[in-house]
């Protein structure tokens, strides 16, 4: 095997593992509080979409991280690494202490007016108020695992998160059911468990600054950095996250048989998303570290070689998707109307696999870079192209929303591709000092 391969295999395959663990976390609460009836089920449903859009939003503190790290480690300036991931990591507990006082408060509101009746918004109150709590280890986490990522340990993320899912399962059957803590019982198991990987991979960072001599002080200077350095990232997972909620918009308009059909093929595509922004972080590590090396040719070679696994990714992905158009939509319903809306939009998922799988690769090499401002107006270029297009779908079927969805991928394609192919993200060496 080539050592490029062998290169990003390392990193993708161990941060693949780690990416899937929050979900199932949320998928263990479901299974645990499906069976307490339909009202506290519907409440998680409301609960668990707001938490994971807030802690979605912030995934600029582990991208942030691991840029800055691995520019540092690869400039050989382990210290220099350490001192800046625990900058990230300092800023986590900040905004996550806001933003859990703001959750706090705002979730009689917001649950409100998402929820179907105020039997189902008692429900993700109480969820989301104990949930609160588990918001600054969430934002830790993040943080860590872009720092521990940066210094090319992926290892010590994934066990930490496998280890926090099982503890959810074990801590939330003990409180639902043992405790009769009922929904609260299942936020505070995941809280406890988010905790425990905080503290987990927070040691992990400690042990390696102490070995590197890192300094562990909060610095308001290196701080202030860590925000500016990630608030491009956050405005380019805005327009990403808008893009999503307009096709969920427009598929409504198209009927209840449709909308659900629009979820079936989103949850699909989600998983394989996964997969792809696997090879997202390894663009991200390998990038910095090799800019960070001041290589540029090591660096276009990695660049050029995972471009190769993002396509080929991609394809097999697609032909997954497309030989299963038809069995696919049975394993998630029994109404015809359904899954015949199901069959069409798949196959147009599938055929979109191999862009996807190149806008991946391209996007992790530039937050890799540190061209997050490039990305954050890239991104906004191409949510003002997607925005009448996806509009303009709504006057047909889901097909043709998917087909939209296609054209949003296509111009990120091009958006990304243009800028790689220059050498103004290729900026050799650590980041400057704070």
């Amino acid at each position: 095997m080539h050592r490029d391969d062998r290169a990003v295999l390392a990193v993708a395959v161990p941060a693949f593992a780690a990416l899937v663990a929050e979900p199932l976390m949320l998928l263990a609460d479901t299974a645990i509080v499906g069976h307490l009836g339909t009202e506290p089920l519907a409440g998680l449903a409301i609960a668990s979409t707001v938490l994971t859009t807030l802690v979605g939003l912030c995934i600029f503190l582990a991208y942030g991280s691991t840029a800055t790290v691995s520019r540092r480690f690869g400039a050989g300036d382990r210290a220099g690494a350490m001192t800046n991931g625990f900058h990230g990591v300092w800023l986590a507990v900040q905004l996550g202490a806001l933003l859990m006082v703001v959750l706090w408060f705002a979730a009689p509101a917001v649950s409100g007016a998402l929820a179907s009746s105020s039997a189902v918004a008692e429900q993700s109150v109480a969820y989301l108020r104990m949930a609160a709590l588990a918001v600054p280890a969430m934002l830790t986490v993040l943080a860590a695992t872009g720092a521990l990522r940066g210094i090319l340990d992926l290892r010590t993320p994934l066990i930490a998160m496998v280890a926090a899912n099982a503890l959810n399962v074990v801590i939330s059957l003990i409180l639902v059911y043992g405790l009769d803590m009922g929904l609260r019982g299942a936020a505070l198991g995941t809280t406890i468990a988010q905790w425990c990987a905080a503290g987990w991979l927070v040691h992990v960072l400690l042990t390696h600054a102490r070995a590197d001599g890192a300094s562990l002080r909060p610095r308001w200077a290196g701080i202030w950095q860590a925000a500016l350095d990630g608030a491009p990232l956050f405005a380019r997972t805005v327009t990403l996250r808008a893009s999503l909620l307009l096709a969920t918009g427009v598929a409504a308009t198209f009927g209840d048989a449709p909308l659900a059909a629009h979820q079936i093929v989103t949850t699909l595509v989600s998983l394989l998303t996964f997969m792809l922004d696997a090879l997202a972080i390894a663009g991200q590590t390998l990038t910095g570290n090799a800019l960070g090396s001041g290589d540029a040719r090591r660096t276009r070679e990695l660049v050029n070689r995972m471009l190769v696994w993002g396509v080929g990714s991609g394809v097999i992905l697609g032909i997954g998707l497309a030989a299963g158009y038809r069995a696919i939509p049975a394993l998630f319903t029994s109404d015809g109307e359904v899954t015949a809306a199901t069959g069409g939009a798949l196959l147009v998922a599938a055929a979109i696999q191999p862009v996807s799988g190149l806008v991946f690769v391209l996007d992790g090499v530039l937050i890799g870079a540190g061209d997050g401002v490039y990305l954050a107006w890239a991104g906004l270029a191409v949510l003002i192209v997607y925005t009448p297009l996806a509009l303009a779908a709504g006057l047909g079927n889901l097909v043709w929303l998917w087909l939209a969805y296609g054209a949003f991928m296509g111009a990120r394609l091009v958006t990304l591709y243009w800028r790689q192919r220059g050498t103004a993200w290729m900026v050799l060496g650590a980041p400057p000092d704070d």
